[in-house]
């Protein structure tokens, strides 16, 4: 269960995962209840899975939303584990499933719902998981402390499994770098960076404010916005209104990010919260040097790449840091990030073996 198909966090670690799977062994079928956002549909069919769509809950639907999970296994009674990654109202569903007979995994991708009273509803609707499935997931310890508390991170059944990446495709290389670059028209310009869903979480204005004081202290300079969401548009309306615009390419959702990357020349991840930020990894794997805020997870920090900047300093103590780092020589981080457990190789081998381990106990 991962909601939707978009390109987001969760939704590249899971498609990572599932690309390097033996699938004669083990194979993915999705549940989504977004169907609006499906950016991996075709490669997931590709790919020999199938694709079930659920109703979107909305608070009032409870009754439906059991409905259709029940029949849903009454109808599939093949499935030997459900893995969600949606944790809002996961609560509805999961005790259907264990009556089915079906093995549970709850998975954290997150370290906060945000505020008001949406945010209210998931913290309320979230605490039952903790006495409900069978095993925990969380992409950093301190995802998992949130969702499911201190206790369960303690305990067996709970495992940190990293956003990990693959090492060989994101390492930089100044081919890749010319000829983006020069597909992207910024072939002389210092590019400052940024990728990610243009969502609240990810702080997306203070991107524009630190760029728009690095415009204030540097001459040919360009932000490449990597991205979709539901706030884009209003971000490219504060940037025509800043008069930003023109030396911004918002790209929109892009698959061939490793690209992106070796065209930057910094970048900056602002974010609000973060369960982990598997692209500040990618950002790493790229030799990029990066600027982040204090809310990101340590276990992201696996390079010296990396400089945390506290958001209340403000915007152009963001941009003086990044400005320190104009010319650099990029360098391979392959070996670092691996130690660290983000090698996709070696974590779809550990995940496959744990599926089809527990997959035969039931």
């Amino acid at each position: 269960m991962i909601g939707s198909l978009e390109l987001g966090g969760s939704q590249s670690m899971i498609m990572n995962i599932y690309r390097k799977i033996d699938r004669e062994k083990l194979q993915f079928d999705f549940i989504v209840d977004h169907p609006d956002r499906m950016y991996f549909a075709d490669e997931i069919h590709k790919l020999g899975g199938k694709i079930f769509i659920m109703p979107t809950f909305v608070g009032s639907n409870v009754l439906e939303i059991r409905k259709k999970w029940k029949e849903f296994f009454l109808d599939h009674q093949e499935y030997k584990i459900l893995h969600s990654h949606v944790r809002s109202y996961a609560s509805l569903y999961l005790p259907i499933a264990k009556k089915f007979g079906i093995t549970t995994i709850i998975h954290s991708h997150s370290t906060s719902n945000g505020r008001g009273a949406t945010a209210l509803i998931k913290n309320i609707l979230q605490i039952p998981l903790r006495f409900q499935a069978d095993y925990f997931m969380a992409c950093s310890k301190c995802a998992g402390q949130w969702l499911f508390g201190k206790r369960i991170v303690r305990q067996k059944n709970f495992f940190i499994i990293r956003n990990a990446i693959d090492l060989e495709q994101f390492a930089y290389n100044a081919d890749v770098r010319i000829k983006t670059r020069k597909e992207l028209g910024i072939e002389k310009e210092f590019v400052l960076g940024f990728l990610g869903r243009v969502t609240a979480p990810k702080n997306p204005w203070f991107v524009l404010d630190v760029f728009n004081e690095i415009k204030q202290r540097k001459k040919n300079v360009k932000l490449l916005f990597v991205g979709d969401g539901e706030l884009l548009q209003e971000i490219k309306e504060s940037a025509k209104d800043k008069g930003l615009a023109k030396d911004i390419i918002f790209t929109g959702t892009k698959g061939n990010t490793f690209e992106l990357y070796a065209a930057m020349d910094a970048y900056c991840f602002p974010s609000l919260w973060e369960g982990l930020g598997i692209s500040l990894i990618e950002a790493q794997a790229s030799g990029l040097y990066c600027v982040c805020s204090e809310n990101i997870p340590n276990e992201a920090i696996v390079t010296d790449l990396v400089e945390k900047v506290k958001l209340d300093k403000g915007a152009a103590i963001w941009a003086r840091k990044i400005l320190q780092y104009q010319k650099y020589n990029r360098k391979c981080t392959s070996d670092l990030i691996r130690k660290a457990g983000y090698d996709i190789r070696e974590n779809a081998r550990w995940i496959q073996k744990f599926y089809l381990k527990i997959g035969k106990s039931i």
